[in-house]
């Protein structure tokens, strides 16, 4: 084993060309997997630290005034690395500064070869929840006594570099193999390291048994199953009372575990629903524990009536949430066996076939792309489903992935060689045997209007989160189509001049290369092209020449333009766009007439060898895809349909044809009351917020569900609201709506640094724009002076939800101010989160297409707009938000509404009757912030 010099930094800011400098530096030296010399020394800078550093590091000025400066240590510290390789946890960061000191002092840059931990990290770990280097060491239980200082964060790199070359050990010659062919293009020089280790692995036989290698690519073997468990009579009843009694067995198997009288409750009614085939509405507050609560009687069901019963979900994580965390809990408490399946979408699992094929070509391969396979690789030796939500890919990695899921597979034939081995065949398999299959509103969605079956047969279903059903059903039955798309389409199809897959087959086949030549196929190709060029960059000018009223900006930046097809008849310029719609449809269908006449003669002509060419299975694929296109713009712009909002939006600041297209049904009642409420015998819709003002009448109206054959519940939660929350909201707040959104802004963000002051952050701060979040961000980086607290901020602060999260999580004064997503599914327990801002009562903007379209077609009926459509969204928006605050009976919090139309406007009930009774304050913001310092 070689030596390796682990660095670590703690340094001013990110860029020395900039003024940024070392402030401390921690170096650990390991050989033969021990850990044989360490360094570590404060370095003075020269320049002031910025506070937020010294939140962070705890390192102060006056605790580097007597330190070193670097010139007086850097000669010391490159000895150390002298004959080793250089390893860090972003070694271009650590490296990058340490070369710029040494050379700012007359030394020699170090040129070493080196490793970056976070890269092989996301390679050997693909399923670890993250890749700083806290979260792995937390992952991995690797001890880091104290994070953020230069000595112990290059200890726990090292820790990890260990770790790291262990697992190494455990993979197959093969995938090592593959390995070295793709190092050249990573950042880290890992050459030495995997050659030495596939000399280890040349003369021994493939030491796991867990394994198979199949065409070169190590895969994981399904596990055995376990013996069946003895299979019980117990009655529900019986069952209901093992479980739920004070010391009956989910008190005893769950830590923390709180008796919630609802939850028995709900178990009860959606079990008493089934056996009576009745549908059924169960509105569970937060607290009840729902999940257990419809997973007891639909395993109970699945058992005594030998039958399936579905579960869907609007999210995935929470789909992963009930197959890892919940079921566990629950099969080893019931006495009979229940056999689960997850199921999703095409998209979401790896195509063996396709990746074997991309694992081959490399000449195009970026550094995304070669670490995306990189990952894949070592995946695919601890995976049993495929399914790529267990892993996290780079950027444009995720982008790959769409060319290797098995949505992207076309048909595949049982004869294949990968057949047998596809992980979306055996998922399909596993959901046929199961008794209990868990999936998402969107494949439910697609099952529902197929032709042809995705999920195995059922007549009892439990939907969850059902409050996004309509959502989902009504994107699910519209469509989305955008000029990257269709650009990408005919790109991969490509042209006989370049590398692509028309290229290859014209290559292959003599006879299809005459094809092409005849038919003029380049010709054809260019000339669509350019009609899609003129299209979409036509439409974008359109969109910007409309009248502000008619056009609006949406959250995520983008404008958005209703396409009426009245006006749009009377109108020459929309005249011109559907000629050149038509147009482009008739090049797009010259190119499927040339693809036909090769589908054609590679059916009928014995020449032919489909076996040396997989190739030619793309024929009907690209021919389908294309044909969807024309399918699409035809419906987006030929027809003339009432029942559709159609709909335009561009990225204001982007590409002159970042044009994105849509279309959604108006309504979906009638859809889903049809093909699932009537179809089914009995369907569970529950969530924490299906009522306004404790009625389901909107819900029901809204989805389509039946009075007649319907159970209706409400279950309470546990907590005790009216001692765990106070609601305050301020009289003397300026009137955001008539010219003073800058002063309500301002008036906002004073409420929030008074309030993060008493309750030392630990704040979430709803809005329901992003503009006003962005300026709210500005004021409130301006009023804190001394950086008090940590300031998170969605669409500013880079990550994910989750990632913000988790950072508001880790610092102990925090503010985090989210928009439209972190209104629901945010679960922050306990004491991190005691404050909830609503900046604004959740309306949609009046303006956004599909909400017009909806008021338009409620006028013509005769209904109010506001109070059928406009006042329940925003009342259940509320009651989403209301949720993040309390978690557990222990949770205490303030919720702070600025919006002060809760309790003028006549419609303000709606919103208070339609949470927990809780102790209202209307007072001046100064009363309100002395009364939470009381009460907090």
């Amino acid at each position: 084993m070689r030596k390796f010099v682990v660095v670590d930094l703690e340094t001013t800011g990110h860029t020395p060309s900039k003024g940024d400098r070392i402030i401390e530096i921690g170096i650990v030296v390991l050989s033969e997997g021990k850990i044989i010399n360490e360094y570590s020394t404060l370095i003075n800078p020269n320049i002031s630290i910025p506070p937020f550093i010294t939140n962070l590091t705890g390192i102060t000025e006056d605790d580097v005034s007597d330190a070193p400066k670097f010139s007086k240590v850097a000669e010391e510290v490159a000895n150390i690395f002298k004959d080793a390789f250089i390893v860090a946890h972003n070694v271009p960061f650590d490296l990058g500064f340490l070369n710029f000191e040494l050379k700012s002092v007359g030394l020699d840059p170090l040129h070493q070869p080196m490793i970056d931990t976070v890269e092989l990290s996301r390679i050997l770990l693909p399923q670890a929840p993250g890749f700083k280097l806290g979260q792995l060491s937390e992952y991995l239980e690797l001890q880091h006594d104290d994070p953020h200082r230069a000595l112990s964060d290059a200890f726990v790199t090292a820790k990890l570099l260990l770790y790291l070359l262990d697992k190494l050990h455990t993979l197959p010659y093969e995938t090592v193999f593959q390995l070295k062919q793709m190092e050249k293009r990573l950042k880290s020089d890992l050459d030495l390291v995997l050659e030495q280790r596939m000399d280890e692995l040349s003369f021994q036989p493939l030491l796991r048994d867990d394994l198979e290698i199949f065409r070169g690519i190590a895969l994981k073997k399904e596990e055995q199953l376990d013996a069946p468990k003895h299979d019980s009579t117990i009655s529900f009843g019986e069952l209901l009372d093992e479980m739920y009694q004070p010391n009956g067995s989910l008190v005893k198997s769950m830590v923390k575990y709180e008796d919630r009288p609802g939850q028995r409750e709900m178990s009860e009614v959606i079990f008493d629903s089934f056996q009576s085939k009745q549908n059924a509405v169960i509105e569970a507050e937060t607290g009840t524990g729902k999940s257990l609560a419809y997973l007891i009687p639909a395993s109970y069901q699945a058992y005594i009536g030998q039958e399936r019963v579905v579960i869907s979900t609007h999210l995935t994580q929470l789909q992963t949430q009930l197959l890892e965390k919940e079921i566990p809990v629950l099969k080893s408490l019931l006495p009979f066996e229940i056999k689960t399946a997850l199921i999703k979408g095409k998209q979401h699992y790896l195509s063996l076939k396709r990746f074997e094929k991309e694992l081959i070509s490399v000449q195009q391969d970026n550094y995304d792309i070669t670490l995306t396979k990189a990952i894949l690789l070592v995946w695919l030796t601890e995976t049993l489903t495929g399914d790529i939500d267990e892993i996290q890919l780079p950027s444009s990695g995720q982008k790959f992935f769409r060319k290797v899921s098995t949505d992207s597979e076309g048909f595949v034939d049982p004869k294949s060689p990968w057949f047998s081995r596809s992980f979306y065949q055996k998922v399909r398999t596993k959901a046929q045997k199961a008794n209990l299959v868990i999936t998402n509103h969107s494949l439910l969605c697609t099952d529902i209007t197929s032709d042809y079956q995705l999920l195995p047969s059922y007549q009892k279903l439990i939907i969850d989160e059902a409050h996004h059903l309509e959502e989902t059903a009504a994107k699910h039955f519209g469509l989305r189509l955008d000029y990257i798309t269709i650009q990408y389409l005919l790109n991969q199809i490509g042209t006989i001049q370049d590398g692509d897959w028309i290229k290859k087959i014209s290559d292959q086949f003599p006879i299809i290369s005459e094809i092409l030549n005849n038919n003029q196929w380049d010709k054809w190709w260019q000339e669509t092209k350019n009609e899609l060029d003129d299209l979409f960059r036509f439409l974008f000018t359109y969109v910007i020449d409309q009248h502000s009223n008619q056009v609006t900006l949406n959250d995520t930046g983008r404008y958005q333009y209703r396409v009426d097809d009245e006006e749009g008849n009377n109108n020459k310029n929309w005249n011109t766009i559907k000629e050149m719609v038509t147009r482009l449809s008739f090049d797009i269908r010259d190119l499927i007439h040339i693809l036909s006449i090769i589908q054609k003669e590679s059916t009928e002509n014995k020449d032919f060898s489909h076996g040396q060419s997989d190739d030619l299975e793309e024929i009907k694929p690209n021919i389908d895809k294309l044909q969807a296109v024309i399918d699409d713009l035809e419906i987006l712009f030929l027809n003339n349909d009432n029942s559709l909002v159609k709909w335009i939006e561009i990225d204001a600041y982007g590409a002159k044809n970042a044009v994105y297209l849509f279309c959604e049904p108006i309504g979906i009642s009638t859809i889903l009351n049809e093909r699932l409420f009537n179809e089914k015998e009995s369907v569970v819709l529950t969530s924490a917020t299906l009522t306004m003002k404790k009625s389901f009448s909107y819900i029901k109206e809204r989805l389509g569900l039946d009075n007649k054959n319907l159970v209706e519940k409400k279950i309470q939660s546990p907590f005790s609201y009216d001692t765990q929350v106070q609601l305050m909201v301020p009289n003397d707040f300026p009137d955001s709506r008539y010219g003073n959104q800058q002063d309500f802004i301002y008036a906002t963000c004073e409420a929030i640094y008074s309030l993060a002051d008493i309750t030392n952050g630990r704040m979430l701060v709803l809005f329901t724009s992003y503009d006003m979040l962005k300026k709210s961000y500005s004021i409130l980086k301006e009023i804190m002076v001394n950086d008090d607290f940590m300031l998170i901020a969605q669409g500013i602060s880079s990550g994910s939800r989750s990632r913000l999260k988790k950072n508001f999580q880790a610092f102990e004064k925090a503010i985090l101010l989210g928009t439209s997503s972190f209104w629901e599914g945010v679960d922050i327990p306990g004491s991190d989160l005691s404050c909830l801002i609503i900046v604004r009562l959740p309306f949609q903007p009046p303006n956004h297409p599909i909400y017009e379209a909806k008021s338009k077609r409620l006028k013509q009926e005769g209904k109010n707009p506001f109070m059928e459509l406009a006042l329940p969204n925003a009342v259940i928006r509320f009651k989403q938000g209301f949720g993040r605050l309390i978690r557990s009976s222990t949770d205490r919090g303030i919720v702070f509404i600025c919006d002060d139309r809760i309790i003028k406007a006549r419609y303000g009930k709606y919103f208070t009757d339609s949470i927990p009774d809780i102790p209202i304050t209307y007072s001046n913001t100064h009363n309100l912030i002395q009364k939470a310092s009381d009460w907090l």
